[in-house]
């Protein structure tokens, strides 16, 4: 006999959310009782955190019936997390929300209503007017623009980690396996029919998301999920070789019907440094593809889950 799905899931990560986490479950549940009355489970990710989120976590799950905590081994980022998540999640509808309350947990009753309004089969957050000062507005502006330029698969801008899937959508989200996932990209190419909801952000002082971590993030983002990159070396290589050729046939025929000589030193070094440059990126390019590769076909998994604590599913 087939046990029966709660009516909800809310999922969400835990990284230095001890400070939150309380009163995140408290909101999230009053929200989900809105919803589905009794029939809900919040699913707590620990993803490594080292602070105090994971005793935090536990002791909700003590008090709260609701409550499960998924314990991962280690520090695995947060979009696996999140994916780990969603892969323990047992509900007919799933929500999927950081708990840091930047989204606050009320939105789940707009996103339900949009849901059962527009027949989709996910409704997403995306900011009305992108949160931070002028340089994090126009950073994240860039990633967007970029990334649509290159992938052909786009995303919306200002995309939020918010939104509320129904079951047949999140089993089709989790049929993708790679290791080297960026899971907005996952979210756009599982297809469905998908709605924007727009929500007001809130900030919090610090983010964990430093300028480094976000140029990685874009780089692992383009490389996983477009090849057009690696065209671009292809014309950029034969422009080159186009244009060097062309040049030289230009100097032959001076040096033959005028009897000019090869400009000097500079010109010779400013070329050797362009061409040079240019090599070592596009290797480094090739590389990166190359080392996603060889990441793939090791088949680790992407999180390893230390334990679990969770209740039997009530009959």
């Amino acid at each position: 006999m087939q046990t029966p799905r709660p009516g909800l899931s809310i999922v969400t990560t835990l990284y230095r959310s001890d400070a939150t986490l309380a009163e995140f479950c408290a909101r999230a549940g009053a929200a989900a009782r809105t919803i589905t009355g009794d029939d809900y489970e919040i699913v707590l990710v620990n993803d490594g955190s080292p602070d105090g989120s994971l005793d935090a976590a536990i002791t909700l799950y003590e008090h709260d019936s609701h409550v499960r905590v998924v314990d991962l081994s280690r520090n695995f980022g947060h979009h696996k997390a999140m994916m780990t998540g969603l892969a323990h999640a047992r509900g007919a509808l799933v929500f999927l929300i950081d708990c840091d309350l930047e989204e606050p947990p009320e939105l789940l009753e707009a996103f339900h209503t949009k849901l059962r309004e527009s027949g989709a089969d996910a409704v997403y957050g995306v900011q009305t007017e992108r949160k931070g000062g002028w340089f994090e507005r126009m950073t994240g502006r860039l990633f967007f623009t970029l990334f649509n330029l290159l992938s052909p698969q786009s995303i919306p801008v200002n995309l939020l980690t918010v939104r509320l899937m129904t079951r047949r959508y999140v089993d089709s989200l989790l049929e993708h396996r790679e290791r080297a996932l960026m899971i907005a990209g996952l979210w756009a190419i599982t297809g469905y029919r998908q709605e924007p909801l727009a929500v007001a952000k809130g900030s919090r002082p610090r983010s964990s998301y430093t300028m480094a971590r976000k140029i990685a993030i874009f780089v692992d983002s383009v490389t996983s999920f477009s090849d057009r990159p690696l065209v671009g070396i292809f014309y950029l290589g034969t422009f080159i070789v186009l244009a060097a050729s062309g040049a030289a046939l230009w100097l032959i025929y001076r040096k033959l019907r005028h009897g000019v000589g090869v400009a000097g030193y500079p010109s010779l070094m400013v070329s050797i440094w362009l061409l040079g440059g240019l090599t070592i990126f596009c290797i480094g390019l090739v590389g990166i593809y190359m080392s996603k590769i060889f990441l793939e076909t090791k088949q680790r998994p992407y999180t390893i889950v230390r334990a679990l604590y969770e209740r039997e599913p009530r009959p």
